[in-house]
């Protein structure tokens, strides 16, 4: 089983990204499931959001305490919560953010890593270009798909046109692809 945990703050599409995951997966034949974790539900506060893929069926429903891999949808968080507790060796660590890793301040995660599993992604910027708003949910979806191989680029858009439509899910789609392309860019530089 994978397990992707999701950090952000209320309004950032946290839950949706969740979704959309998951739909990703089951549009592959694949089992998944997709819930929040949150306490005050007021926009700006840290919200959690769990994904969980296999090849069979899932039981568990707990949250994600040793998740494979992290995507944080808002930098601020890296240093407010402990956004890295319980992440697997050999975790993936996808961020919001067009800065470099010392840039954000967190060198000591990245000695703990594989260079190829730790990645920024600037997705606020690429769904503003893209979308008109600062919502980087599906741009990181389609950076994710790029990272961690665990759902195809197509996958992602379907799972996209699922969620939205029209004019909405063509903005969001074209966000995740140009997410998609900044990563397999980014990842030949690291290799």
């Amino acid at each position: 089983m994978f397990e992707v945990r999701i950090h952000g703050r209320g309004g950032q599409g946290v839950v949706t990204a969740a979704e959309m995951l998951s739909i990703a997966a089951f549009l592959e034949g694949r089992h998944a499931q997709a819930f929040p974790s949150f306490g005050s539900e007021r926009t700006g506060a840290p919200v959690m959001a769990f994904c969980r893929i296999d090849d069979k069926t899932i039981r568990v429903r707990e949250p994600v305490m040793t998740p494979d891999a992290l995507i944080v949808q808002d930098p601020t968080l890296l240093h407010q919560v402990d956004l890295f507790q319980g992440l697997k060796p050999g975790g993936y660590v996808l961020i919001n953010s067009g800065r470099s890793i010392a840039a954000l301040g967190i060198e000591g995660l990245a000695k703990t890593l594989q260079p190829e599993r730790l990645l920024t992604v600037p997705a606020s910027e690429l769904a503003l270009k893209h979308v008109g708003r600062p919502l980087p949910n599906a741009a990181l979806l389609g950076g994710f798909a790029a990272f961690a191989g665990l759902v195809h680029l197509q996958s992602v858009k379907d799972a996209i046109a699922q969620k939205f439509s029209g004019a909405v899910a063509a903005a969001n789609i074209a966000a995740a692809e140009a997410a998609h392309d900044w990563v397999v860019a980014e990842m030949k530089q690291v290799a």
